[in-house]
């Protein structure tokens, strides 16, 4: 009689390590596949060990424009490759976001994406998952943005939209917090008067961080003083709090020209330039700011000039380079601004405190190569993030519902469309 061997099964923990450290789309998979890894899949313990996970092996989030479309690709985000002047690293294609938006109003924070103004309106995506989040109309004057944020703390993602911050009779900003129901703006009161917001935002630590220029000082907040001095000042909103305040930007003034980062969470601001070096030469010229003490407002400054490597060959000095963000270990990631097709893409890394500049060649961007417009450092894929718990109040002739499915499409009716013309819906197969 032959009596077939049964193995031993393999051990629960085994099989959590083993899964937590595939990409979130194989997860989601494997949560089909029957009811019970369905449930060992969505446990919090599974769900908190994959983050940590994914949490040491940060990517990179690039945005290219497409006709009528938006493709998203992300990358490895290396990590102390000093040994080699040059890597390359293959990019895997995400998603497709149909429908326009202007780019430089992306945002981003904690693993979503930010499209305000887009065809059929505001909406938040799930790069991971193609879920999207479409939100209700908010009145605000046609200069005025608007910017993601998230509370660390409560777990929770909230919009900031200026409303008319220089006018007193107007409402000056608005909230919405996704994933409680239905999306609402709320009024709010005690906010910053300026003239215009004058940078993209940045989330670090529950804190949204963005430059806004103010004809006077005495216009901070109603009922300040006299004083007629011009300034370019820093907004501060506690994402959890819902309050305001001002930072002074010393010498952080190029406000057209510097970004805003997250220098291991401290608030910064790097600018940046090309400048001749004699001999023919060039350097790329770095100027970073650091907010080491919030309550004193007390900034420290640091000059890096950069002449190394591919940062200055006549490719990308032609194309130009852009500061795309500071990595949680102090990396500065710049990318290349218009790269040409037919031409290799780069991103750049560099150490502040070793010196050390690395060129990264990013390839699988087929025919999409010429057109990265955003590039989102320190991304995490979280399985816990669901932006679906949302639902639109009800409008007449709108879609009343968020679509959870990557290969769904909203339907809008064609006078809606007509009417609102820079309204934007998303999915990841769908329409922005």
């Amino acid at each position: 009689m032959i009596r077939a061997e049964v193995s031993d099964p393999i051990p629960i923990d085994l099989v959590n390590e083993i899964l937590s450290r595939l990409p979130a789309k194989s997860v989601r998979r494997f949560r089909c596949v029957s009811k019970q890894w369905g449930s060992m899949l969505r446990r919090p313990y599974f769900t908190e060990l994959f983050l940590t996970r994914s949490r040491s092996r940060p990517r990179l989030l690039f945005l290219l424009e497409g006709d009528d479309q938006w493709n998203i690709y992300s990358s490895p985000q290396t990590q102390n490759t000093y040994e080699k002047s040059s890597l390359v690293v293959a990019a895997d294609f995400n998603k497709t976001i149909r429908g326009k938006t202007y780019e430089d109003l992306c945002g981003y924070a904690s693993g979503l994406i930010y499209f305000p103004e887009g065809t059929y309106g505001d909406a938040v995506f799930n790069p991971n998952t193609g879920e999207y989040a479409i939100l209700p109309e908010v009145e605000k004057y046609r200069k005025s943005t608007s910017f993601l944020g998230f509370d660390p703390f409560g777990k929770q993602f909230k919009v900031l939209a200026e409303g008319f911050p220089f006018c007193v009779h107007r409402d000056h900003h608005k909230t919405l917090t996704l994933g409680t129901g239905k999306l609402r703006w709320r009024s709010k009161k005690g906010c910053p008067r300026y003239n215009n917001c004058c940078s993209e935002g940045i989330c670090i630590n529950g804190v949204l961080y963005y430059l806004a220029s103010t004809e006077t000082l005495g216009d901070i907040f109603l009922g300040g003083s006299d004083d007629q001095t011009s300034y370019v000042k820093i907004v501060c909103f506690d994402v959890r709090s819902e309050k305001f305040k001002f930072i002074d930007t010393k010498g952080l003034c190029g406000r057209y020209t510097t970004g805003l980062v997250n220098y291991k969470g401290k608030l910064g601001g790097i600018s940046w330039k090309y400048a001749k070096a004699g001999f023919g030469r060039r350097t790329l010229e770095l100027r970073m700011w650091v907010l080491e003490d919030v309550e004193k407002q007390e900034w420290s400054n640091h000059d890096y000039s950069l002449s190394d490597g591919k940062i200055v060959d006549d490719e990308v000095f032609v194309a130009g380079v852009f500061v795309a963000g500071v990595t949680s270990t102090g990396e500065i990631v710049l990318s290349m601004r218009e790269p040409q097709p037919r031409k290799p893409f780069y991103v750049f890394y560099f150490n502040p405190e070793r010196n050390t500049l690395q060129s990264v060649e990013i390839q699988g961007f087929g025919e999409h190569l010429g057109k990265v417009k955003k590039v989102f450092v320190d991304h995490v894929e979280d399985l816990t993030l669901n932006i679906m718990k949302t639902s639109l109040p009800e409008r007449k002739r709108e879609a009343t519902s968020t679509s959870t499915s990557s290969e769904s499409h909203l339907q809008q009716d064609g006078q809606e469309q007509k009417r609102k013309p820079k309204r934007i819906s998303t999915c990841s197969k769908a329409h922005l």
